[in-house]
């Protein structure tokens, strides 16, 4: 019996801070529990600006500091994405406004803010890019890292 594969795509502005870390988390978790196979995973930007690029340096460094094995490059969602991808997360409001802005009539994707799944209630995922240190990136490690449990014990 052939399964069809779950999908999630994380977004943020520029793809380089919160939606890195939430799909790194995201896969970290499915790993550990044995079912990234059955998932695809993805992060994507609202914006251009960092395309083609690599995520932040302190976000690499707080996953790393937490032993989450990650690679990617910067890319900018498209059309397509929301006709490909089960569930797509926004980090803050204006990330789902936008998003819903975005959403062509027809799509598939359901479109969530991702906080919604903190069991703690920290609903919004603040952006780390303009703070001076790592506070505010591993601020968004832990809230993606229960925002993302939350969410995956539901799917099963």
């Amino acid at each position: 019996m052939s399964k069809t594969k779950k999908s999630v795509l994380f977004i943020c502005l520029g793809n380089i801070c919160r939606s890195p870390i939430a799909e790194a988390v995201f896969r970290h978790v499915l790993e550990e529990k044995a079912i990234l196979h059955e998932w695809e995973v993805d992060s994507a930007a609202l914006g251009s600006w960092h395309v083609g690029g690599r995520p932040d340096r302190r976000a690499s460094k707080i996953l790393r500091n937490h032993g989450v094995d990650y690679s990617h490059i910067v890319r900018q969602i498209t059309k397509d994405d929301f006709k490909n991808f089960d569930f797509i997360f926004g980090m803050d409001e204006s990330n789902m406004r936008d998003l819903n802005d975005k959403k062509p009539s027809g799509s598939k994707s359901k479109l969530i803010l991702l906080g919604s799944y903190d069991p703690q209630g920290e609903r919004i995922i603040r952006d780390p890019y303009y703070d001076d240190n790592d506070a505010g990136f591993e601020k968004c490690y832990q809230q993606c890292v229960r925002s993302c449990r939350a969410f995956i014990e539901s799917q099963l």
